[in-house]
């Protein structure tokens, strides 16, 4: 079995029925962007108490920026945890569970009482491409393109490195000032529009944000802050107990193992991540998923492993939601605990 039809706008717009569970299993292979834009219309459309479509920005090559907020009807002030999938062009598999997940969250939410339960007290934004122009050009030009596609140097190399793009550390580690590598860092923080259009709505909200989740390929990681630094993050303990949880939930499904670590410790040094920016100005838990696999087929992961590394994520995914949940919200699980004392802070670390 392949994608399910809810990542295909073409078995979606032949379903009439508004439940999601109608649509039959049609699609075993990632979308083309123009696909995914028609996923994202419709998917509002069908689920219109629940979803929907907002404007974050434009890219370099002024395409529209679109996220998804999932949110169930309340009175009550809810937070927000957000998932943005394809900052960098060429990992395929990174939009294709922004979708899933989506599709997840609509088609169980009325009989899945984890997610019943969240929802209640928290909003879901997944900007499920970041890198649209990225993405376009690894589908018609360069599969293996990775950044941007914004021109340099009088359009003689194109192309900024997203994920060192963002204030953090900016340009101090991991990262090269030559336009034609593949980790160009941009000529400033900020300096490019997809970047901006991120950093700026995310500032705007940090608040409410409690967690941060970039999802990337390849490697089977989950990787917590920081990749400037080997100093661990006040709250690293909290970080990295979280992430072993939501490991150890995804290889239950089906064995697949993932090391769990900061980047410079397990990784490589970098700088410039969104995750590392996300931390450092305020929001608790932020991570980097590295989805499968571990180098085999790398970035051009097989159609018959993008369904089951789909389900083991939307575990690891939802177990770290649940843990915000019982955190900030103890008063609606049965099981109280120490953090339920703890008061919610728009900005618990520094």
């Amino acid at each position: 079995q392949g994608m399910v039809a809810i990542l295909s706008p073409s078995c979606i717009i032949k379903t009439r029925e508004r439940s999601l569970l109608s649509c039959r299993l049609c699609l075993s292979y990632p979308l083309r962007m123009t696909a995914i834009y028609q996923w994202m219309t419709q998917i509002q459309k069908n689920n219109s108490e629940l979803v929907t479509q907002h404007f974050l920005g434009k890219t370099s090559e002024n395409r529209t920026m679109y996220y998804l907020q999932i949110s169930q009807p309340s009175n009550k002030t809810k937070k927000i945890i957000w998932m943005d999938c394809g900052i960098h062009a060429r990992e395929w598999i990174s939009p294709a569970f922004c979708q899933w997940f989506v599709k997840e969250i609509l088609q169980n939410y009325k009989t899945d009482p984890k997610i019943s339960r969240f929802l209640q007290n928290l909003d879901l934004y997944v900007l499920p491409v970041l890198n649209i122009d990225g993405y376009i050009y690894s589908w018609e030009e360069d599969r293996l393109w990775r950044k941007s596609r914004s021109p340099y140097e009088n359009g003689t190399c194109y192309g900024t490195d997203l994920n060192r793009n963002f204030n953090s550390s900016w340009g101090s580690v991991g990262v090269s000032f030559n336009c034609s590598s593949d980790v160009f860092c941009g000529s400033g923080p900020e300096s490019e529009p997809e970047t901006r259009a991120v950093a700026q709505f995310i500032k705007s909200k940090k608040s409410d944000i409690l967690c941060y989740l970039t999802i990337h390929s390849y490697g089977q990681l989950i990787l917590t802050p920081y990749g400037s630094t080997t100093k661990p993050p006040s709250n690293n303990e909290e970080l990295m107990q979280v992430a072993k949880e939501a490991a150890a939930a995804l290889t239950g499904k089906y064995g697949t193992s993932y090391r769990v670590g900061s980047t410079a410790l397990i990784l490589y040094s970098n700088s410039g991540s969104s995750r590392d920016w996300a931390h450092t100005i305020g929001i608790p838990l932020s991570y980097t998923f590295e989805l499968r696999d571990t180098g085999t087929h790398g970035f051009i992961l097989p159609a018959n492993q993008i369904q089951p590394t789909c389900e083991e994520t939307m575990l690891a995914v939802t177990t770290i939601i649940d843990y915000v949940d019982k955190k900030y919200f103890p008063n609606g699980h049965v099981q109280r605990n120490l953090m339920s004392s703890m008061s919610i802070k728009a900005h618990p670390i520094k």
